[in-house]
């Protein structure tokens, strides 16, 4: 995001959904990324149990900002993460029981994701309401995608399932590896090739453009 403009809704959004993305540019949230990874339903609903502590969390802290002490910033930040995980946590068991059951503690450990708390310290605190729900639901957002990706290559790659609906032929010989830790490695750095070669090439392209303007 240009340092010279004034952000704006859209700008701060789209920054965290592509160009700082948690995963693939800032590689934030690894645990997650690499454990809960082996289905599609885990992806997405880990990436929107996130998101939606990142949007709350964000903005109860931009809303804060001028009545937190300075020195008491970081546990405060952990108290009001952690309610809203918890309220995450207690309407998932409540109302989703078997994707609670499939991401166990992972949920709980929402409160030590070194992404939320990198929002409310760097950006939340820092800046208006509006511009703080942005930048959570861009964040969020990336990291859901990001993360929904790369369950939906593991589970067809490891199990032929898509969101668990069966769509390799009874022939397919399913890739154990992928519904292991070392699958999510591989994944997971043939993905950053891959981003970094796009994000390379439009880089590229757009220097060329400015160059021949």
């Amino acid at each position: 995001m240009a340092k010279n403009k004034k952000p704006t809704f859209l700008s701060v959004f789209l920054n965290g959904l592509i160009f700082e993305n948690p995963t693939f540019a800032l590689m934030l949230g690894m645990c997650p990324t690499l454990a809960i990874t082996i289905a599609g339903s885990n992806g997405l609903g880990m990436g929107l149990a996130t998101t939606a502590v990142l949007v709350c969390s964000n903005l109860l802290i931009s809303i804060l900002r001028h009545v937190i002490p300075d020195k008491v910033r970081i546990p405060a930040f952990i108290v009001v993460i952690a309610s809203f995980v918890t309220m995450i946590d207690l309407l998932l068991k409540a109302y989703i029981p078997a994707l609670s059951a499939s991401l166990g503690m992972y949920i709980p450990l929402i409160v030590v994701n070194c992404i939320i708390f990198a929002r409310a310290e760097s950006f939340a605190f820092k800046n208006p309401p509006l511009l703080s729900i942005a930048d959570g639901l861009g964040m969020g957002l990336g990291f859901t995608a990001a993360i929904t990706l790369l369950s939906v290559i593991r589970e067809v790659l490891g199990t032929g399932k898509f969101f668990g609906v069966m769509v390799m032929p009874a022939s397919y010989q399913p890739m154990a590896i992928m519904t292991q830790v070392p699958g999510g490695f591989v994944t997971l750095g043939i993905l950053l090739i891959l981003v970094n070669a796009i994000s390379s090439l439009a880089k590229k392209k757009a220097a060329e453009k400015e160059v021949q303007a």
